[in-house]
C-alpha cells in the first residue's frame, strides 16, 4: 500500500515556489548572460579630418550600437587630433590602435570583437586586424581609402588579412574608384563584400538632388547601410 503523501502547510507551499521562482530567476540569468556572449563589441576608430566627437561619428556609433545590439562600440582619438596637428601616415597610427584594441578585448575577452573605421581609420583597423595578437572577428570599412594623393592603389593592408572584411562604398568615392576595388577584392585572401551606396561620396552622403530623384531620405540611405553591416557582422559571428 502506497504511503499517504503528507499535506503540506501553506508557508512550507511558499517556500517551495520561492524556492522555483529562485531557481528559474537563475537560470534566466545564466541564459542571458550566455547569449549576451554573442554580443559584439565594437571598436569604431575616425577618419583624417575628424574626431570621434564629430557628428557623423556620434550618429554612426549609436547605429552600429543598434543595428548590432552591441555589447559596446568605444571609440577613441588618435594623439595628433588633440595637437591639432595634421595626420600622420596610417602606418604610425598601427601601435596605438593595436593597443587600444587589446585594452578592449582584454576587457570583454568572451565576445566577439568587431573593428570599424571611418577612411582612415578603416586602413589602420585593417592593419590592426592583421597582426597575430589580435583576434578580431570582422572588419568593417566605412569609405575605404584605396587611391592615395598620388593616385597609387593602396592595397596592401587589405591583402594581408585573413579577416572577414566588408566595404561600404559609395560610387562617387573619389577614394575609392568601384573597379579599382573589385580588382583588390579579387586577390584578397579574406572573406570580404562590398555595399553599395548609389551616388554617395566618400562619408556615404548623396546629394539632395539624386535624393529627390530617387525618393528616398539620406536617414533611409543610412538605415539600409546599417543593415547590410547588421547581416554581415551576424554571419560572421552566428555562422548557420
Amino acid at each position: 500500500m502506497a504511503p499517504k503523501r503528507r499535506r503540506t502547510t501553506e508557508s512550507e507551499d511558499k517556500q517551495v515556489l520561492q524556492k522555483c521562482s529562485s531557481r528559474i530567476t537563475r537560470a534566466r540569468s545564466s541564459l542571458v548572460k550566455k547569449n549576451n556572449y554573442n554580443s559584439p563589441v565594437v571598436v569604431f576608430a575616425h577618419g583624417a579630418g575628424a574626431p570621434s566627437s564629430s557628428e557623423w561619428m556620434i550618429r554612426w556609433k549609436n547605429l552600429l550600437a543598434d543595428a548590432l545590439k552591441a555589447t559596446e562600440v568605444v571609440t577613441f582619438d588618435y594623439p595628433y587630433i588633440s595637437g591639432r596637428k595634421p595626420p600622420p601616415k596610417a602606418e604610425k597610427l598601427v601601435d596605438i590602435h593595436s593597443n587600444f584594441v587589446k585594452k578592449i578585448a582584454a576587457k570583454y575577452p568572451k565576445h566577439p570583437l568587431i573593428l570599424v573605421g571611418k577612411s582612415m581609420g578603416s586602413r589602420v583597423s585593417c592593419m590592426v586586424a592583421a597582426e597575430n595578437d589580435i583576434k578580431a572577428s570582422a572588419v568593417v570599412c566605412l569609405g575605404y581609402p584605396l587611391k592615395g594623393t598620388k593616385g597609387a592603389i593602396r592595397d596592401e593592408p587589405l591583402l594581408q588579412l585573413n579577416v572577414p572584411t566588408m566595404f561600404v562604398q559609395g560610387t562617387k568615392d573619389g577614394l575609392c574608384p568601384l573597379a579599382s576595388l573589385e580588382v583588390v577584392r579579387k586577390k584578397m585572401k579574406a572573406l570580404n563584400t562590398v555595399y553599395v551606396v548609389e551616388n554617395g561620396d566618400h562619408s556615404l552622403k548623396i546629394g539632395k538632388k539624386n535624393l529627390e530623384l530617387a525618393g528616398i531620405s539620406h536617414e533611409e540611405v543610412e538605415r539600409l547601410a546599417i543593415e547590410a553591416i547588421a547581416t554581415f557582422v551576424s554571419q560572421i559571428i552566428s555562422p548557420i
